[in-house]
């Protein structure tokens, strides 16, 4: 029991002292979340995935891996709340909401911080590559569930040519295959900002929970929580068994695979009006109870 209250502490508890100070912040004045979020989204989260692909080792191979397990395992939950929730004549809005929900994690705000406390820089560069995949799925996949099935393809790829972060992992490769060495006022400022990534993040999230509206359906969310934060790694495990995948690359993604749902599904939700008041609680339940099972899970993992 010690040595989990251990693991809660030193690899939990921070994050949710973070997301308390921007919590308790947003309640005394007037923040506009989007300002904060379109700052983290636009400058520090490529400059810290850019950061993290040309400073670690992490090879075309391995990479190719995270993809195939970030992939398959998004793609099969959103499979099996669909068989559930059909099989429980869920009515068509509510199906939708509840499969974003349970098939995309809070990668970037809740993730990236829980794999650099637990696995250090190397689990961080690993995640860097699981957010940006389901970056991509979110703004695709996503938005074509959210729109309940119909044709906005159009839509979904404009979304993803709006997602700064891809461009970064663009560049980042290219600059590995190239082997280019940045000048040094251009790395020093990429470092910088990249840094300022992870805290900015966190206090975002706080930022947001703050907001969160209640939803009376015990049903939809016990659904959704219940497999982002069981099934989810569960499933991250199987599959990197199965692709391979192993050490600290492993670790981090079933790591991330165990996060609640993404607050980017609330934009969906908003957006396509599938039931935003439950997102927002899917949000906030699986993230105040997410302690009581990634704790266990890092215990596992052997953080």
């Amino acid at each position: 029991m010690s040595y989990l209250l251990t693991l809660f502490a030193n690899n939990i508890l921070p994050i949710f002292l973070a997301a308390g100070a921007g919590y308790v912040l947003s309640t005394y004045k007037k923040i506009n979340p989007r300002t904060v979020s379109a700052v983290a989204f636009y400058v520090f989260s490529p400059c810290l995935i850019f950061n993290l692909l040309t400073t670690s080792p992490i090879n075309s191979n391995e990479m190719a891996k995270i993809v195939a397990v970030t992939v398959s395992t998004v793609l099969t939950l959103g499979a099996i709340v669909w068989l559930i929730g059909t099989a429980l004549r869920i009515e068509r809005k509510l199906l939708a909401a509840v499969m974003i929900a349970a098939m995309f994690a809070n990668a970037g705000n809740y993730g990236l911080s829980l794999t650099f406390f637990a696995f250090g820089h190397d689990g961080l560069a690993y995640a860097g590559i699981y957010f940006v995949t389901t970056a991509t799925l979110i703004n695709s996949v996503g938005v074509i569930i959210a729109s309940l099935g119909s044709t906005d393809l159009k839509g979904a790829l404009i979304g993803l040519l709006k997602v700064p972060s891809i461009y970064a992992v663009l560049l980042a490769l290219s600059a590995n295959y190239l082997n280019w060495s940045l000048a040094v006022p251009l790395e020093r400022t990429i470092s910088f900002l990249a840094d300022a990534a992870v805290p900015t993040l966190l206090i975002l999230l706080g930022i947001q929970l703050h907001r969160t509206q209640w939803y009376r359906g015990i049903q939809a969310l016990s659904l959704s929580t219940g497999i982002r934060l069981i099934v989810s790694p569960a499933l991250a495990l199987a599959f990197s068994l199965l692709f391979g995948l192993q050490g600290t690359a492993q670790q981090a993604i079933i790591a991330e695979s165990a996060t609640p749902t993404a607050v980017m599904a609330t934009v969906l939700a908003t957006e396509f009006n599938i039931k935003p008041a439950y997102i927002t609680a899917a949000v906030f339940t699986s993230t105040l109870i997410s302690p009581l099972t990634i704790t266990p899970i890092l215990a596992l993992l052997r953080a």
